[in-house]
């Protein structure tokens, strides 16, 4: 989709967000740090308040409406904003599932696929299926696969479990814990 969240111009404004925030967070007076966040988390209640009136707006709209609002819930910029806000219409299992559904294709392409156990707790617990599992350069792709998914749809996620492979978490840089790999 253009302009969507791998657009170059979105990327290019998180990226400029990010760099002035981490240059306001380095000023020397902590009252200036304080009053620059209090700015940020003020300009961030009034858009979250602004995509709330906008989602009852479209939810009271009827069927057009629901539509609509399932429309942007799929579009990557407004799905991140509606998440950023706490505002998602779909619950994180539903999201959790859409993902899945997104790679299964690709997943069957490779003779494999993938089962939802459940989700509690931000963690998701899968199995693998097919013969993908216990391969393990097939288990590599399918679990980078996975986690590109589920982290792209459902970014609270905390750990991504899957049965039958290595119980230890791999630590991802950002401090998600990962499924490992059986070892061979």
């Amino acid at each position: 989709m253009a302009g969507g969240a791998g657009g170059p111009g979105f990327q290019a404004k998180l990226q400029r967000l990010d760099a002035l925030l981490r240059e306001a967070e380095r000023f020397s007076d902590p009252a200036l740090r304080s009053h620059t966040r209090q700015i940020v988390q003020a300009v961030l209640d009034l858009h979250g308040d602004g995509l709330e009136h906008i989602l009852t707006i479209l939810k009271e709209a009827g069927a057009a409406g629901e539509s609509l609002l399932d429309a942007c819930a799929r579009d990557d910029v407004v799905a991140g904003l509606l998440l950023l806000h706490g505002l998602h219409p779909q619950d994180l299992p539903s999201r959790v599932a859409a993902a899945l559904e997104q790679v299964r294709p690709y997943l069957r392409s490779h003779g494999g696929n993938v089962e939802l156990l459940g989700v509690d707790n931000g963690v998701v617990r899968l199995r693998l299926a097919g013969s993908c599992d216990g391969c393990p350069s097939s288990a590599v792709t399918m679990r980078q696969t996975i986690e590109e998914a589920i982290f792209g749809r459902a970014p609270e996620v905390t750990a991504v479990e899957v049965e039958g492979l290595e119980e230890a978490p791999q630590v991802a840089a950002d401090g998600r814990a990962l499924f490992a790999l059986p070892v061979v």
